[in-house]
Parts: C-alpha cells; sequence; structure tokens
C-alpha cells in the first residue's frame, strides 16, 4: 500500500479478533520502530511484547482501557532515560560522525564530546527529549501495522508504576504507552480532523 494510503486508511482499533499475530508480522513492526530517526540517533525506544493471556490480564489491572488486555498483543513502549547520559550522547553522535552522516556540511568538523557537554539538560527536560524521539518510532510501528493489516490505538491512560511493577521494568525504563496489537474487529469511520487551513499558522 502507497504511504499515502496507510496514513488516510489508520484508524484507532478498539476491538480485535482473537487471532494469533504471525511472528513476521511483529518483527516488521519492530523494524519499522528501529529504522526510525532520532535526535543525535540516540534510538532510546525500548519494547516489551506482552503475549500471554495471563501477563496481558495482570496489565488490565494498570489501565482503565477495557480493549487494551483483550488484544492478542501489547507493544509496551517504553523510553531509556539513560539514553541521554553525557556518554551515550557522545557515543552516539561519534557514531554517525564515522557513519559519514556530517560529510560535507557545516557539521564536518562535529566534535562529539564537546555537543554532549554542551547539551546536557535538566532531568525533567531531557525525559521530555527522549520521550519525543520515542514518539517517532512509536508512530512508525503503528505505520507499519496498519500495512501488515492490523490495528494499534495509543492508550496513555494507565498506571506506570503498575506496568512497571507487572513487568519488573528498571528504574531507568520511563514507559511511553501502550499499543495493543491485533486483526480489526471493527471497521470505524473517518475521524473529524481539522481542516489544512486550521492548523497552518502562517506562509512567510
Amino acid at each position: 500500500m502507497e504511504l499515502s494510503e496507510i496514513i488516510k486508511s489508520r484508524r484507532s482499533i478498539r476491538k480485535f479478533k482473537t487471532d494469533e499475530i504471525p511472528g513476521e508480522k511483529l518483527e516488521q513492526m519492530l523494524e519499522a520502530a528501529r529504522l526510525a530517526p532520532s535526535g543525535v540517533n540516540s534510538q532510546p525506544w525500548r519494547f516489551v511484547l506482552v503475549k500471554s493471556q495471563e501477563m496481558r490480564e495482570e496489565l488490565k489491572e494498570a489501565t482503565i482501557m477495557p480493549f487494551v488486555h483483550q488484544a492478542p498483543v501489547v507493544v509496551v513502549c517504553c523510553v531509556d532515560l539513560e539514553a541521554a547520559g553525557k556518554d551515550q550522547v557522545s557515543k552516539r553522535a561519534r557514531e554517525l560522525l564515522e557513519a559519514g552522516a556530517f560529510t560535507g556540511t557545516p557539521l564536518e568538523d562535529f566534535d562529539p564530546d564537546a555537543y554532549a557537554k554542551s547539551t546536557s539538560m535538566e532531568e525533567e527536560a531531557a525525559r521530555h527529549y527522549l520521550r519525543l524521539n520515542a514518539a517517532i518510532a512509536v508512530e512508525h510501528m503503528v505505520l507499519q501495522a496498519a500495512d501488515l493489516g492490523l490495528g494499534t490505538c495509543w492508550v496513555m491512560l494507565f498506571s506506570k508504576k503498575k506496568v512497571k511493577h507487572i513487568l519488573q521494568l528498571e528504574e531507568r525504563y520511563d514507559v511511553l504507552a501502550l499499543l495493543p496489537v491485533g486483526y480489526p474487529a471493527q471497521d470505524p469511520p473517518l475521524r473529524p480532523r481539522l481542516d489544512l487551513q486550521d492548523i497552518l499558522l502562517k506562509e512567510l
């Protein structure tokens, strides 16, 4: 399917069939996330695939959205907070430099260590920065899922504390979203959207 058609046809799905999702389709979704862009190639996204009914039933206790645990797979989308550390930023920036990402640009003489020192952020700002980057990867997964005939729905109404406890996640991982995945058992109509003139502030 053409990308423009995927974007137009994608819907948030809240009712799923019980059919099992082939492993290769889940792998394609994760690969789409892996290839997403991120600031200085930080790649802060981390994922947990919750497939067993037992674990999905446990997740039910962490969200008020009843359809989440009914999907055959729930992707728990996380952020690795250590990705914003100076050592990691310097390492990722050096990888970009060595891969030739800055060749022929004003950043050709880029110094990864100096960059890491100059861009250090307060903890809360770093969390927001990493979440924004991880959200790009999640949306890559959402669009890949739509292309594979799968439905998804971003869910952000949940208890992070409960999810982390259920999955026994280390403190370094911040849970960004729950993404139930499955074959759609509904065909929702197009949602209302603002017109282009409502979202374009200016042309200069």
